[in-house]
């Protein structure tokens, strides 16, 4: 944690302080934006960091060494009258509060704080508005290194990806195959790379396509045949603890030509996800901000206008980093409207889908990062479905 850059960043954004508080390993965010971890935690603690002074902490005297780790001034209270008291003391001299809060929910990866503890601080007087914006800024924003390293698992993972088509064939070719051996095929071209996942790959097919969330297991894998619509999902990192993910999805048939309504679909798909891509570039290229809605409503706009939208059922991206689905913007206006701006030196996939169930589903995936001044496709850009 530096002090100096978060009381730098409220400064800008025109708020009095950022108020952290935990009970019982509610706010994650917390602990990773604080850059400490301190155990089972069975009492409130509160940490306030000023736009200027020193920050100022309050907990509970049974755990009282709970933010000994973090610099700034120590209260302690036992009593929930002398917790309320403490508080207000806490807050003395600051009114506009940002908090993991989210009004009406609305960004709901950031809404750590309960109603109650909200209702206190209001009821002292104080404004309490979303930290979304900052936790992007301090959790979703990645290093020169970061960076560096989301490209050593793109070039790894696509590699990867197109040798398991390959080997795909030649099993259906020569014998058969099914989902679930081929994510341990996928899975272990990833492992002899140094890669790790968080769980993983996917291959799904024919209806199986249609289910976006669909996971095959060795008792419930569909067998892979010529003839067959196939999506494949697949992501990964290298293995440290900072680096960041590469994730993407690509479709294919076995040993036909698709047919016309895959390829209107596909490429209604692909145009989707090229919509959107422009958008961000073009936004990022004159410096000009982009909010994640903003995006997906340029995805969604183009599915819309082929008479498929009631079948695009998710948000058009998500930020990527040391964990697949980051604090950052996701590219959505349909699950949340996400008005979180895409900030330089983030990652975040570009993902549209169409899912009719009980057929096919076609997902289009790729990353981008952005970059003060540009946001480009880090990787392989699907733009024809592959013909295995």
């Amino acid at each position: 944690m530096n002090v100096d850059l978060i009381q730098a960043a409220l400064r800008e954004q025109g708020l009095d302080a950022w108020l952290f508080y935990d009970h019982h390993g509610r706010d994650p965010l917390a602990y990773t934006i604080l850059g400490f971890q301190c155990g089972h935690v069975t009492r409130r603690w509160f940490y306030l960091i000023p736009a200027y002074g020193e920050p100022k902490k309050l907990v509970h005297r049974i755990e009282s060494g709970r933010l000994d780790m973090l610099p700034g001034a120590k209260a302690e209270y036992s009593s929930w009258q002398e917790l309320e008291a403490g508080l207000a003391t806490l807050l003395e001299g600051v009114t506009k509060i940002a908090m993991q809060y989210s009004p009406r929910n609305a960004i709901m990866y950031v809404s750590m704080v309960d109603a109650g503890t909200v209702e206190v601080l209001r009821g002292m007087g104080k404004e309490i508005v979303s930290s979304a914006d900052l936790v992007s800024q301090f959790e979703a924003v990645l290093t020169d290194e970061q960076i560096a390293t989301h490209y050593v698992a793109q070039q790894k993972i696509d590699a990867i990806l197109a040798e398991g088509w390959r080997e795909m064939g030649r099993r259906v070719r020569g014998g058969g195959t099914d989902e679930f051996t081929m994510v341990e095929w996928l899975a272990e071209g990833m492992r002899r790379e140094g890669l790790i996942w968080e769980h993983g790959p996917n291959v799904s097919v024919g209806a199986n396509s249609a289910d976006s969330h669909y996971e095959p297991t060795r008792e419930s894998s569909k067998s892979i045949r010529r003839g067959d619509f196939v999506l494949i999902d697949i992501w990964g990192k290298v293995d440290r603890p900072d680096s960041c993910f590469y994730d993407i999805t690509w479709t294919g048939v076995v040993d036909r030509e698709p047919t016309e309504r895959e390829l209107t679909v596909f490429n209604t798909v692909r145009d989707a996800r090229d919509a959107a891509i422009a958008l961000v570039s073009a936004r990022f290229a004159t410096g000009t901000p982009v909010e994640g809605w903003e995006a997906d409503d340029a995805a969604r706009a183009v599915i819309r206008s082929a008479g498929m939208g009631d079948y695009f059922t998710h948000r058009t991206g998500h930020n990527i980093g040391p964990v697949l689905h980051g604090s950052g913007a996701h590219l959505d206006n349909l699950e949340t409207h996400d008005i979180r701006r895409i900030l330089p030196n983030t990652c975040f996939s570009v993902e549209p889908g169409v899912y009719f169930p009980g057929e096919f589903g076609v997902r289009n995936e790729i990353d981008m990062i952005a970059t003060k001044g540009s946001a480009i496709v880090t990787g392989r850009a699907q733009t024809e479905l592959v013909r295995i």
